[in-house]
């Protein structure tokens, strides 16, 4: 079991993140007021604690999570690694639909981190909003593998 250690979300393209503490996650808006909420396979992204800590040693600087423009970052449990496995934030489900692929922003935020965050899902996942809820800094995350 690991727990949600951060929510961000951004309403437009470059726009800085914006961290909350609680957020509304819906099947319609994904984040709530968050830019690519509407349904689709990158409706809500998450991101790893653990490993962006990795990357930003391997990188040698200290770079905020948010730095990756992810809406969740959790701690303690491996994100999965394949679709259709299913992450379990407090009452929201998301399923697993796609590795998120570091894009050229990271490179004009941190010289090396798109190259750091490609190899092994790094990037973290983006999901689709099977159940929503509200969820808040703490919460329970558990991961289901797809049967």
């Amino acid at each position: 079991m690991g727990r949600l250690a951060g929510i961000a979300r951004r309403d437009k393209t470059r726009a800085p993140m914006e961290e909350l503490t609680s957020v509304e996650i819906s099947v319609e808006r994904g984040v709530a007021r968050d830019l690519r909420g509407r349904p689709g396979k990158r409706q809500v992204t998450l991101i790893s604690a653990d490993v962006w800590r990795t990357v930003c040693e391997e990188l040698g600087t200290e770079l905020p999570w948010t730095t990756r423009r992810a809406n969740l970052l959790v701690e303690g449990v491996a994100l999965p690694q394949a679709a259709g496995d299913v992450v379990e934030i407090g009452p929201v489900s998301l399923q697993v639909t796609l590795e998120t692929a570091p894009c050229s922003r990271m490179e004009e935020q941190c010289p090396g981190l798109r190259e750091a965050l490609t190899p092994d899902w790094r990037g973290g996942v983006c999901c689709r909003v099977l159940t929503g809820g509200r969820v808040s800094i703490g919460d329970e995350v558990f991961v289901r593998r797809a049967e």
